[in-house]
Order: structure tokens, then C-alpha cells, then sequence
């Protein structure tokens, strides 16, 4: 029986650029990103970008990590790939000093993996740039994971568009 050998985190990918629309948004961000290789070398088993910005909460500047573009190849899935690489992302955003909390945005059926992983859903209103001018952004839920500060309500600005 041959040895079974874990996944293995791979280095950051910087400046990458993806844009998509979602809805009526438009998305669209540099970034950087933090995968997954699949034990057997035939490819990535997942992907997790990372997004830093200054951003406003309740007024104030802040700087955060965000996390998007979460990804796992279909047949790589329930083997702990993307837990693998979102600890990763969220340790890669832990290591810059500046930022106060890290936020992504997910649909209702991923709700229950990121609060397994330590992520909390923000009730409050997100705001962000869109080439008609700022909307409200509704297209999917905030959650946010607590680094220095740990926001649970009032207005997010992402001042930009959303990643």
C-alpha cells in the first residue's frame, strides 16, 4: 500500500487580475493567491485569491484582507483542499501587520464552511464602486473573520469594486 502524501500548499501567485460580473456587479481585482496541489501531480486541487485594500468601516479607513475566487477542482472536493488553502490565505493575511480584519463574500450554501473555519457573518450594509456609481452590494453575504478589530455590523465601503 503506498504511503499517502497530503496536499502541499503552493507559493503565492502575485498579480493576477480577474473580472467577472456577478449579477449587476462588476467585480474585478488584483491579487494574489494561495492553492492546493493534488497528491497524485495532476494539478491544483484549489484555489483561494487574496485581495488586500483600504477600505471604510463606519467612517473609518481600515486596511483588510479579503478572500475570493475560492475554488476547488470538482473531484478534489471533501478531501479538505479548500481548508487547507483558506488557512493558508488567512495565515498570509494575519502576517501583515496593517490589517485589521479579513471579508469575503459567499452564497448562502457555503454559509456553514467558513463559520466552521472561524468566519462571521456581518449584518450590516456593503457599499462599492460600480461603473454607473456606488451601489449597495447584494449579490452575496459578508462574513468576516477577526484579526485586530472583529465587525459584526454597521456599513462596509469597499472603495473599489468587489473582488
Amino acid at each position: 500500500m503506498a504511503a499517502r502524501r497530503a496536499a502541499a500548499p503552493v507559493g503565492l501567485e502575485p498579480g493576477y487580475r480577474r473580472e467577472a460580473t456577478l449579477g449587476q456587479h462588476q467585480m474585478g481585482s488584483r491579487g494574489f493567491a494561495r492553492a492546493a496541489r493534488c497528491p497524485d501531480d495532476s494539478g491544483l486541487a484549489c484555489h483561494v485569491g487574496i485581495y488586500f485594500r483600504t477600505i471604510t468601516w463606519n467612517g473609518h479607513k481600515v486596511h483588510v484582507g479579503g478572500i475570493g475566487g475560492v475554488s476547488t477542482r470538482e473531484d478534489c472536493r471533501r478531501r479538505g483542499y479548500a481548508s487547507l488553502a483558506l488557512d493558508a490565505a488567512v495565515h498570509t493575511i494575519r502576517a501583515n501587520d496593517a490589517v485589521k480584519f479579513a471579508i469575503l463574500f459567499c452564497e448562502p450554501h457555503n454559509f456553514a464552511f467558513y463559520q466552521a473555519r472561524g468566519w462571521h457573518p456581518f449584518s450590516g450594509e456593503v457599499s462599492c464602486d460600480q461603473p454607473s456609481g456606488q451601489s449597495r452590494f447584494e449579490a452575496m453575504a459578508p462574513f468576516v473573520n477577526d484579526i485586530v478589530r472583529a465587525p459584526r455590523q454597521g456599513k462596509i465601503d469597499l472603495c473599489g469594486l468587489p473582488w
